[in-house]
């Protein structure tokens, strides 16, 4: 299912603290950035936050800026942002700040929090509840699929980010660092233990911004089984982009191509009819330049514009054999090949009876058909 895209935002000490809560609050960062976050929050259709965010800090969670409420007006959108948090047990001061300002406010809870959060919040907030516990899965397809948001900023606090990250449901954290030191220990730390994603994050970007710096990081390792991270997002995006770089055929679909192991090392990349050849297929271009002997292959994912094919008349193996004969048991695509050249085509079959996991994600359809639409029917 489409999710939104979800992006972290934080500011932290040297030491790795959060801002300090309470009435003597330390603030990390300077005017300018608060600007800047002021910006993405107009940018953004939903702003979340956990309840302990909004127990401890109190916070508004407003665009401030008029020019930007105006532009967003403008733009046909609500003048604030949709404003969600999360609680287990339903537990929300219905004084706090949240609840009074800005536009619409959401609730995703348990089932048994959302009768106690229903009784003290009346009509201020929409109470969702997920089931027996909370699923963040679930809470984002709701928004997605439900409440129109595409774009979703998390601004804490540090547990949420921790299941976000854990989970692969983040797609981007923008961490600003600032030139102090907390050296508290009671200080809340941005994230808490557990398994994180093997490898390193890609960097984005960085940029100073008056004595802070901005970090920009997206996840890079591919998610393990048939639910999508947002890395294979990223990922399948960057096939879809190689489509777009092949030869026009009348005869042959345009197709990209990205191998990438387990902790988000991209092994190689290719496109249909690359290099002049009239008849590779991206798949097989991109496994070309593998080493066979290459032990991360096994744990690999593939990550194909279009199903890998079945059947072909032009080489001896589909690219489906090519990838499982690769040791690669995992692949994740953007659309089912049609029948305009090969009839009941059934790439993910031939993969799945094998063993290997097969990913669809059809929110990237649109991008990958693009450089077909000349093939497909009107």
């Amino acid at each position: 299912m489409p999710l939104p895209y979800v992006l972290l935002s934080a500011a932290v000490s040297l030491d790795g603290y959060l801002d300090d809560t309470g009435p003597e609050r330390l603030l990390l960062s300077g005017p300018a950035d608060f600007d800047r976050v002021d910006g993405v929050r107009a940018s953004v259709d939903a702003i979340l936050v956990g309840a302990g965010t909004i127990r401890a800090d109190n916070p508004r969670l407003l665009v401030n800026s008029a020019e930007r409420r105006a532009a967003r007006r403008a733009a046909g959108r609500p003048e604030y942002p949709l404003k969600v948090t999360v609680t287990g047990s339903g537990d929300l001061d219905p004084a706090a700040n949240f609840w009074h300002t800005g536009g619409g406010k959401l609730v995703y809870t348990t089932d048994q929090g959302a009768v106690r959060a229903a009784r003290l919040l009346g009509d201020t907030a929409d109470v969702v509840p997920l089931g027996p516990a909370l699923d963040w899965r679930a809470l984002l397809e709701d928004l997605h699929d439900v409440r129109g948001v595409r774009r979703l900023m998390v601004e804490g606090g540090g547990t949420v980010h921790t299941q976000l990250l854990r989970q692969g449901l983040a797609d981007e954290l923008q961490l600003v660092l600032a030139p102090l030191f907390v050296g508290d220990p009671a200080a809340p730390r941005l994230f808490g233990p557990g398994a994180y994603q093997g490898g390193r994050l890609r960097l984005l970007e960085t940029r100073r911004i008056e004595d802070v710096v901005l970090m920009r990081y997206a996840p890079t390792a591919p998610g393990s089984g048939t639910d999508a991270t947002a890395a294979d997002r990223h990922w399948l995006r960057a096939a879809c982009e190689l489509a777009a770089l092949c030869p026009p055929s009348r005869t042959a679909f345009s197709v990209g191509a990205v191998v990438v192991a387990a902790d988000g090392t991209e092994l190689a990349r290719g496109y249909s009819r690359e290099g002049g050849d009239p008849v590779v297929h991206a798949e097989e271009a991109a496994l070309a330049k593998t080493d066979p002997a290459d032990p991360r292959l096994s744990g690999a994912t593939v990550y194909s514009s279009l199903e890998p094919c079945a059947r072909r008349a032009s080489r001896p193996a589909p690219c489906a054999e090519l990838i499982l004969r690769a040791g690669v048991r995992r692949v994740v695509t953007a659309w089912r090949e049609p029948d305009t050249f090969v009839e009941a085509a059934d790439g993910t079959g031939v993969l799945t009876a094998a063993g290997a996991r097969v990913v669809v994600l059809p929110e990237l359809e649109g991008p990958a058909k693009a450089p077909n639409a000349h093939l497909l029917p009107g």
